[in-house]
């Protein structure tokens, strides 16, 4: 639909799916059982995401194949050169170590390029994904890159972004970071394994994007009301990083 008037930009419809979204990685109000079956069932989908076909699915021009973390890293080193509010030798660290040390595997499959728990829809009553949201990150990327986004929510804490860290996974009926990386393996057929660099990789990410916000609140431009206390996350999630690869 190109009517503005409607929602207030243009739009696309693809489907209306009845389901539950949890913007809260402890699922609330769901049962241990349930939730240890949600997320299975999210590793489950992201492993089918990354199992299609790009070019039988008319997909082979959806992005630069190859080369993404080698790309990615630059992306994000130049936008600590630009924007950056302090110095940070984690930061520094990170910048130097990256590159150097991608991995030889350049498998390139169709990426979400932001899965979590917040973008899935599950089922009203099963525990079972129905539909994934928000797909304006997608592009042609290394599956990897997506596993570790979507695990950034073991290792940032509940004040940090909401995650899973510093909880009691067991009585929640919530997989380790282990097991949930295990059932994807268990469903990917990549064959790429996930190491210390994927995670550094997607701290980093989440550094600079978290720089960004400092940045912008520190300019008097940032949109979200807690801009200013997002911001100090840029440090501590550099610093996560660096302890992974040393």
């Amino acid at each position: 639909c190109a009517d503005r008037d409607v929602v207030g930009t243009p739009f696309y419809v693809m489907d209306r799916v009845e389901g539950r979204v949890f913007h809260d990685c402890t699922l609330p109000g769901v049962s241990p059982q349930e939730r240890t079956a949600m997320y299975a069932d999210m590793a489950r989908t992201l492993a089918a995401l990354h199992n299609v076909d790009v070019a039988a699915a008319g997909l082979a021009d959806y992005g630069r194949p190859g080369n993404y973390f080698a790309r990615q890293v630059s992306r994000w080193s130049r936008q600590w050169a630009e924007i950056r509010t302090r110095e940070d030798a984690n930061v520094e660290r990170l910048i130097a170590w990256l590159p150097a040390n991608i991995p030889a595997d350049d498998t390139s499959r169709l990426v979400h390029g932001d899965f979590r728990i917040g973008n899935l829809m599950f089922h009203p009553t099963e525990p079972r994904v129905v539909a994934v949201l928000d797909w304006e990150l997608s592009t042609l990327g290394h599956p990897l890159a997506d596993l570790a986004h979507s695990a950034m929510a073991w290792v940032s804490a509940p004040e940090e972004y909401g995650g899973l860290r510093g909880l009691d996974l067991d009585a929640l009926g919530i997989p380790g970071l282990a097991a949930y990386v295990a059932a994807y393996d268990a469903a990917a057929r990549h064959g790429a394994r996930m190491l210390p660099f994927h995670m550094a990789f997607a701290l980093f990410r989440w550094s600079m994007i978290f720089e960004g916000i400092a940045a912008r609140a520190k300019a008097g431009t940032a949109s979200a009301e807690n801009a200013a206390e997002t911001g100090h996350l840029a440090a501590a999630f550099a610093k996560r990083a660096v302890d992974l690869i040393d």
